[in-house]
């Protein structure tokens, strides 16, 4: 990193700890989280990329107001084989690869994120595993996650040139308390963020299905002590935070909704969308799923990891994918 980046980067730093960010800026959200805006205007001068299965108007309506769209059968199932064929290789040979694994049980404590050859195969197959950006490692990850349907939807959200963030890899529900995307996955602009819960096998009730809150992406923001975002000063923790959402939900009726989604269903929902895991109701039964995290070119012109500096990009279906350079020998390893 030059010089000038350096100080550009211990001023950001400066900026965010005396002047936090108390609200998404609405000079700089995306156009359809603008008051008064148009889906039908917009329509009209908008171009897909692709043509797709579904009704946009109607996805676009359903992102606006409620912060979420499914999108149907969107993804072919030998893809999605394919993908998992993929993990499989991964965990059977987990000490030939390079990937960080985080997995949340006490006995991995204090360093529960580590390279996935650093744990035992048994415990990679299990609960509270997340994989992490595997997506840099398989070519399929990447088709996947930059599939015509979930481009058109996002270059439609933004209206800019979308680009990938992260990508998480889940076996079994994540059992995660109410959160918000926006306060951990940062780009230089916050509003900039949309997901993908890409499902990769029906989803069973008792599996600790996802569930949201319709509406909550136009809730109050929740101040961590450091305004809107996480950082390592803030005063409230997490789980403030979650109770904080459950409470400020319920008083606004905002109703609760349960994903039980089919293999190659898509769940594309806003960064600010008040989500979680439901507890686990059959140990044995798996949610196999890959969460997708997205921004834009302007917001992330850099790989998170290395921020101001170059990124190597590949470009899917007109979508920019950055090679992870902390781990440059293990990108596309899985073909």
């Amino acid at each position: 990193m030059s010089i000038v980046k350096r100080i550009q980067h211990k001023l950001d730093t400066l900026r965010d700890r005396y002047i936090p960010v108390k609200e998404f800026n609405p000079s700089t959200c995306p156009w359809i989280d603008r008051p008064h805006a148009d889906i039908d205007v917009f329509l009209k001068n908008f171009k897909p990329r692709f043509d797709v299965s579904y009704d946009l108007r109607e996805k676009l309506q359903s992102w606006q107001k409620n912060g979420y769209a499914i999108l149907e059968q969107v993804i072919p199932e030998d893809e999605i084989d394919k993908f998992m064929g993929d993990v499989d290789k991964l965990i059977e040979e987990s000490d030939k690869h390079q990937l960080i694994v985080r997995i949340d049980l006490p006995e991995f404590q204090p360093n529960q994120q580590r390279n996935i050859s650093e744990f035992p195969r048994e415990a990679l197959r299990g609960k509270y595993v997340k994989f992490n950006d595997f997506h840099n490692s398989s070519v399929t990850g990447k088709k996947l996650m930059s599939n015509p349907a979930i481009v058109t939807f996002l270059e439609a959200v933004f209206n800019q040139q979308v680009v990938v963030m992260q990508s998480l890899t889940f076996l079994y529900g994540s059992q995660q308390p109410t959160h918000q995307d926006f306060p951990w996955v940062t780009a230089n602009d916050p509003s900039h963020l949309a997901a993908a819960w890409i499902a990769l096998e029906d989803i069973k009730i008792d599996s600790g299905p996802l569930y949201y809150y319709l509406g909550s992406h136009k809730m109050p923001k929740f101040d961590f002590g450091s305004g809107i975002l996480y950082k390592p000063w803030s005063t409230k923790t997490p789980l403030d935070y979650a109770a904080y959402l459950d409470k400020t939900c319920e008083e606004l009726k905002y109703p609760k909704e349960i994903l039980l989604i089919k293999k190659g269903d898509v769940l594309m929902w806003h960064g600010a969308l008040a989500h979680g895991g439901s507890p686990i109701q059959n140990p044995e039964q798996t949610r196999k799923s890959f969460v997708c995290h997205y921004s834009t070119y302007k917001a992330l012109p850099f790989h998170r990891a290395t921020r101001g500096a170059e990124p190597v990009i590949q470009n899917y279906n007109g979508m920019f994918i950055y090679n992870n350079p902390a781990l440059p020998e293990a990108e596309d390893t899985f073909r």
